[in-house]
This record gives C-alpha cells, structure tokens and sequence, in this order.
C-alpha cells in the first residue's frame, strides 16, 4: 500500500505547490477540501493544513478539529493553517501592524527535526496580514524574522502527535530551503519512506486498469499532446487494440502537426483514425470573434465529430481521458475567493447517449509527473518536451474572428519561431513560446512597394509550474534573427514585435 500525505485546502492559490514539493520527495499525496471527512487507514502517515484568503477571525473562517486530528497523526499547519492551530488550541492572532508580504530572513531560536539542516537567516516567503501574537500553552517557538516573532512553532504536549506550524510559505520558490522543511516533515516527523515512483506508478496504474477493464474497449479523443499521449500508452499496456484512438485535425493545430504526430502514434504502437475536420471547425469558428465563443464552438465541434466517428464503433464501454490532477483539484476545490478566469478547454462532457464509463489513468498526476511517467513508457522526447498548446489551438492565437487564410498565416510564422528556439536551444530554456496573430494592419516597405499587412507578437516565458511566469530575456540577436525570417518569409506579416508582459497581470495566452 503506497504511503500517502493529505493537504487539507483552505483556498490557498500556493496549496498546488505545496503537493508538488511532496510528490517531488517521492511521497503520495492528495488534495481534499477542508470540510471532507478524513478516512484514516495505514497508508495516511500525516497532515498538511494550507493557507487561505480568510482571517481565522472571520465569522466564517474555515475550521477544523485539529486536536483530533493530531491524536491519530502529525500536523503541519502553514500560514493560514499555523494561524488557525493556534487560535484553535488557545494561541492569540491578531491583525498585523501592516502586510506582511515578499521575502524575509528566518531566524531558528530552537533546534528540531523538522529544521534539521536549515540554515540560519534562510530566505522564506511571508503572505498574510494576521501574525500570531501568543503560541497555546505547552506550545515551544522554533524560529522567528524581524518583523514577526512567531514564524514556526511546535506542540508535542497537546496531542498524541506533534503539532507543527509555519507562519510563511515553504512551498513557494523564493522560501529557498523551504523543500528541505517540508522533506523533513515527511521523512523525520510523518516517517515516509519515499516509495512512490514513475516504474512504481506504472506497474501499479497498469496491473488497476487490466483489473478495471479486462477485455472491454475503450474510445479515447487525442489531441498530440503530452497527456493524452501518455494516458493513451497506459491504456494500451493494459488492454492492447481494444483501445481505439480518435485524432481530429480541427484546422487551428501548429503546421505539420496532423501528419507528424500520426506517425509518432503509429510508431508507439497505438491504433489511432486521423479525422480531417478542418471545414467543420473553419464553419463553427466563422463570425466568432470573443475568445470565450470560440473555445466553446471548438469544443462542442470536438464533440460532434468525436461522437460521428465513436458511433462507427461497435461494443464500446469506455471512454479515457487525460484528466491530470489540477483539473481533478479545480472541480473540487474551496469556492468563494476564486473566479473563473477563462473557461476550461478540456472535453467537459459528450453525449449522454453514449452512455460511456470513464478512465482516467493520470487523474492523480501533475503535468511535470505525466512527462516521467511518459519518459519511462519510452514515448519520444519530441513529444514529452513540447511546449504547453491550448485546446482550442490556434484560435485562441489568432485575436479576432479566424479565418483559413488567417490560420496559414500564423503557422508559417509559429514554424520560423520555434524552429529558430530549437535550433539555438533556448526552446528548452523557456517553459512556453508561441506566435499570436494581431488583428493589426500597419505600413511596411518591401523592396519598392508599399505593403498594409499583419503584426505578429512572439511570447516566451520562463516558469516553473505555470502559475506564474516572467518574460523570456531572449537575446537581441536571435530576435532580430526571427523578425527577419518572419518577414521575408511570410507574405502577409510586415511587423513583428516581442510581448514582455509578465504572469501576472497578463496570462500566458492572449486570449
């Protein structure tokens, strides 16, 4: 039984983080709402409480028991979770004289376990406006910063297990031995033995989906991405040709991409219809300016064209998915201090007549885990190492209605710049790049003519995880090299400029 660590999510925008850091010790863990019952059973080896938008001041602040937790496992409060275990356990929070937000020096006033190796005056990441101003009785302060004089603490008296907490982020980058405290926690206070790994995933995921399906078949829509992909070849290790791939050239992919990525399924093995449905889309799309109407004609065209080809098939029981874990966490997160931002371009559903079971192998995966797994699997690193698309393709890069003509116009352009990335290696260097066609017209000069046409913006960002990102310092040369290329080479684009807008305010994509 694999060894597991539950974060309990209080409306944390960092509790993803938290989870990554956990997984990336090789140790299990999952996400739950705070008011989900815990099931306790041998495998849960501790706690992790998040932050939240709230004050435990608030009325209705988000509670929980955590001395009953604590009598049957350890606890981790962070931030939030710190404040809340000691106001719950009889501490004193207050509102802070100001915000306190950005980085600050970490000073351990007593040793322990769960700062072992720590160094002194370590770098951590503050983001909240309570301090706690009084620990519970019997608790012990473990380190403090300048401006607060409880930044961890622990109580070993008040339960049956150790109460820990920590006023900032160690999930957060810029907390820059924050991975260590965590790793602490699982392996010198919760005992994790750090078992979970890629080969162990997939022997496990491979021996579940043989159990689940036996000799059923299984109809799954591929989109040339990493996670359909990946999804894909597990179903396949477990069922062979009863599962049946459905690739579908909506017209809005990069140039190339309908032929090439065919032929790395045909080389995987795996048995995959290519449906050439760019008229389709190109009709749905027509007159469709807003970016949130054209990801929704995008996806209910997907629909209709995945359902034609799915009823060609006969016995049909199932249908897989590429659903990873964010999206798992999103549909079943803390609501109230989050808004929809854009609309989700997975499949949200099909029709019911379908009447379909679903599967979803990577549903407990995260994106960077997929790629481990799919490394393992032996899919090429061409596919692996591709640059997060958007569902909706092109579509979203073309601003304004899109257009066939349109469509060409950004590939070829698309096809310049990320051959130049690769050819220069900065295509690795940066976490995504794309071309977004404008819908701006300017005066240009070629040769002796006079030319009106197209403006390109090239984007390249550098991230860890896409939750947030900086522009791509992108040397002078090599841009200069592709607005050349670009120019000379399109017909139809005359200008090309470099988007240096970070995440936030803007998003990655455009639109």
């Amino acid at each position: 039984m694999t060894e597991k660590i539950l974060i309990l999510d209080f409306g944390s925008q960092y509790t993803q983080l938290i989870a990554r850091v956990v997984r990336e010790a090789n140790v299990y863990c999952e996400i739950v709402p705070f008011n989900k019952p815990i099931e306790y059973d041998a495998a849960l080896k501790g706690i992790i409480l998040s932050g939240s938008p709230f004050s435990v001041n608030q009325e209705d602040a988000p509670m929980v028991d955590i001395k009953a937790m604590a009598d049957k496992l350890p606890v981790l409060g962070v931030c939030y979770g710190a404040q809340l275990t000691a106001k719950i356990l009889g501490g004193l929070v207050a509102k802070s004289n100001k915000r306190e937000y950005g980085r600050a020096s970490f000073n351990i006033t007593k040793a322990d376990a769960l700062l072992e190796g720590i160094s002194d005056n370590s770098q951590v990441w503050m983001s909240h406006s309570d301090t706690i101003k009084a620990l519970p009785e019997g608790f012990e302060l473990l380190g403090t910063t300048e401006s607060i004089p409880v930044a961890a603490f622990k109580g070993s008296k008040t339960a049956a297990n150790t109460i820990y907490g920590l006023q900032f982020h160690p999930e957060v980058y810029h907390s820059t031995e924050g991975k260590k405290i965590l790793k602490n926690f699982l392996i010198n206070i919760c005992g994790c033995t750090q078992d979970w790994t890629s080969a162990h995933y997939i022997t496990e995921t491979v021996a579940a989906l043989k159990k689940q399906l036996g000799h059923s078949k299984v109809v799954m829509g591929l989109s040339g991405g990493v996670d359909s992909t990946v999804a894909a070849t597990l179903i396949h290790r477990a069922i062979g040709a009863n599962l049946y791939g459905i690739f579908v050239d909506n017209g809005v992919l990069r140039k190339n991409e309908f032929e090439e990525v065919l032929e790395i399924y045909k080389k995987l093995g795996l048995n995959v219809t290519g449906v050439n449905a760019r008229e389709h889309f190109y009709t749905k799309l027509a007159g469709k300016v807003l970016p949130e109407d054209k990801r929704k004609a995008i996806g209910s065209s997907f629909i209709e064209i995945f359902d034609q080809e799915a009823q060609k098939l006969t016995g049909i029981e199932w249908l897989g998915q590429g659903t990873i874990y964010p999206d798992v966490i999103e549909s079943a997160s803390v609501h109230g201090p989050s808004v929809t931002i854009k609309s989700h371009h997975n499949v949200g559903g099909l029709p019911e007549t379908m009447k379909l079971k679903l599967v979803e192998p990577l549903r407990s995966l995260f994106k960077d885990e997929v790629r481990k797994i799919g490394a393992e699997l032996g899919i090429p690193g061409e596919m692996l190492g591709r640059h997060p698309f958007p569902g909706p393709g092109l579509a979203i890069r073309i601003l304004g209605e899109v257009t066939e003509e349109k469509v060409q116009l950004l590939q070829d352009a698309d096809k310049i710049y990320t051959d130049l990335l690769k050819k220069t290696g900065e295509y690795d260097r940066v976490w995504q790049a794309g071309t977004i066609l404008l819908p701006v017209k300017s005066v240009g000069v070629m040769g002796d003519e006079r030319t009106y046409e197209f403006t390109v913006a090239l984007r390249a960002v550098t991230s860890v995880d896409g939750m947030t990102a900086d522009w791509a310092h992108l040397p002078y040369e090599f841009l200069a090299d592709v607005s050349n290329e670009i120019i000379n080479n399109v017909r139809g684009i005359n200008r090309v400029v470099y988007d240096i807008s970070s995440k936030p305010p803007a998003t990655i994509e455009w639109e």
